[in-house]
């Protein structure tokens, strides 16, 4: 995994000086954004919602016995902005885009499109990765934010069909206990993520070598180290940014 590392910081090097050299064309970029975060909104929205639904029921209930209820909007919106919206989302979008991202790139690494591409004198780490990253890096975390309102929004609706929670009480304590910090820092997972699985996803998918047999073992494995290395990074910035 460390060699893996290394190789992705390299490519990921490579992705740089492709960008600032002026050979990124905007329409890919738009183009692979519509692939990876537009393509996978709904199933993201669907796990917010139902993850929140969860979260309600099994925490209305308690906070109501011992007279909490008006911190049960706090309590979810929390939870769902400094965690498991970013964190979902980027488990969706990993499971949907990034193999996908790993499949496309080792059958045209299998069938000789790679080299073709290099015959052009066209750098094929820059032409393939950069336009992939970089649409991640931006559009994931639009779509932590939308889910994370229908998150919140998910809260709402159960605590009111369980304990008939006031929709007025369940904002008075959204609004008091989430902050601007803890939307950016939401951002922020989304974006690193999102760069993340682009990255890992595209890199093993370059590495693959042989045929339709190897496509399968690398895209399972992009998917295994995408979702390994995004815990890391999250475990990370909640370290930097709650503990230190």
């Amino acid at each position: 995994m460390i060699k893996f590392l290394g190789l992705c910081v390299e490519n990921l090097i490579q992705c740089i000086k492709y960008a600032v050299s002026g050979n990124l064309r905007l329409k890919r970029v738009i183009s692979q954004a519509a692939s990876i975060s537009y393509d996978s909104l709904s199933i993201s929205l669907v796990i917010a919602f139902i993850a929140a639904a969860v979260i309600a029921i099994q925490v209305s209930k308690e906070f109501l016995m011992t007279g909490a209820e008006a911190y049960i909007g706090g309590t979810i919106a929390v939870v769902m902005v400094r965690e498991i919206a970013p964190g979902f989302v980027a488990l969706a979008i990993g499971a949907r885009a990034g193999t996908a991202i790993s499949a496309e790139i080792a059958n045209m690494q299998v069938t000789s499109q790679v080299d073709a591409i290099k015959t052009l004198k066209i750098n094929p780490i820059g032409y393939y990765f950069t336009p992939r990253i970089i649409a991640s890096a931006i559009t994931v975390p639009m779509v932590v934010l939308i889910a994370e309102y229908i998150g919140i929004l998910g809260g709402m609706v159960v605590s009111n069909a369980t304990i008939s929670l006031h929709p007025a009480i369940y904002q008075n304590s959204v609004w008091a206990w989430i902050s601007a910090k803890d939307i950016y820092i939401s951002i922020l997972k989304g974006s690193i993520f999102g760069a993340l699985i682009a990255l890992v996803c595209a890199t093993k998918g370059y590495e693959t070598m042989g045929g339709a047999k190897e496509v399968g073992t690398s895209t399972t494995q992009a998917a295994i180290l995408s979702t390994i290395y995004m815990l890391v990074a999250d475990f990370l910035i909640n370290l930097l940014f709650y503990i230190a």
